[in-house]
């Protein structure tokens, strides 16, 4: 990869986003409206004495989910744009290569996600009283390394569409199972034996653990940066096997 050009190219992604008022709304109003309804929907729930309230475990978890989501939806239709509209083979054309411009994407929308968990981190932490054991810090850490993850799923899924519709239909097959197997609404350990294993090849199971981990440890632990770790590979295999799939053609 060329620095220079690799620079270049997370400039250009990041000037298109901000003149996108629409994504940029999308980022940042609505994870937060929906950690509203996310509160209301907890506020009387009863917590046991000792125990992490209901709002406090689930907005927790829903704080690297929104980056998640939102990020893959947007970069796999993003990235079909350029291809169907010739800019993609334009941009091939010169010396820019597939993995300036696929770790360009990674970069400027990782930023954007981090921009997106801090705003709702804020909201979560400062208006509706989130409580977590660890530092906030490491929540938009967290948050910020699935936003990168959503977007190399969201590149490497966006090669195999040819409309906008079909980019939409990778949701229920990419986040779907993800989001119903990583933890958050049955215990791993209460899963079937190949639900089990399902989840572990996961890369969102080891994002919500390590989210888990913050909220109940005052100190990063090791297991936190060992799904740290897994997420972070996680995103460099799946951007890695999206250049590989990017043609120069649009075909």
């Amino acid at each position: 990869m060329n620095p220079r050009i690799l620079a270049a190219t997370v400039g250009r992604i990041l000037r298109q986003l901000r003149h996108d008022r629409r994504t940029v709304a999308l980022l940042v109003v609505v994870p937060t409206a929906l950690l509203t309804l996310v509160y209301y929907m907890y506020a009387d729930q009863p917590t046991p004495p000792g125990a992490p309230s209901a709002f406090d475990r689930i907005a927790l978890v829903m704080l690297g989910f929104f980056p998640f989501i939102i990020m893959f939806l947007v970069t796999s239709i993003a990235m079909l744009r350029e291809r169907t509209s010739g800019t993609l083979e334009r941009l091939l054309t010169t010396p820019l290569a597939k993995t300036d411009l696929l770790f360009g994407y990674g970069i400027a929308f990782g930023l954007a996600g981090a921009a997106q968990a801090t705003i709702a981190s804020a909201g979560a932490y400062w208006v509706f009283g989130l409580q977590t054991a660890g530092s906030s810090g490491l929540v938009i850490m967290i948050a910020a390394l699935n936003a990168v993850l959503a977007v190399a799923l969201g590149l490497l899924c966006s090669a195999f569409a040819r409309t906008e519709f079909q980019a939409v239909q990778f949701m229920p097959v990419v986040v779907a199972p993800q989001l119903l197997l990583c933890g958050l609404f049955v215990p791993r350990e209460q899963m079937a034996g190949w639900l089990q294993a399902v989840s572990d090849v996961l890369p969102l199971t080891y994002a919500v653990e390590a989210l888990q981990e913050v909220g109940a440890h005052a100190e990063p632990t090791g297991t936190m940066w060992r799904d740290v770790v897994v997420v972070g590979g996680a995103a460099v295999l799946a951007l890695v096997l999206a250049a590989a799939t990017l043609r120069r053609r649009s075909g």
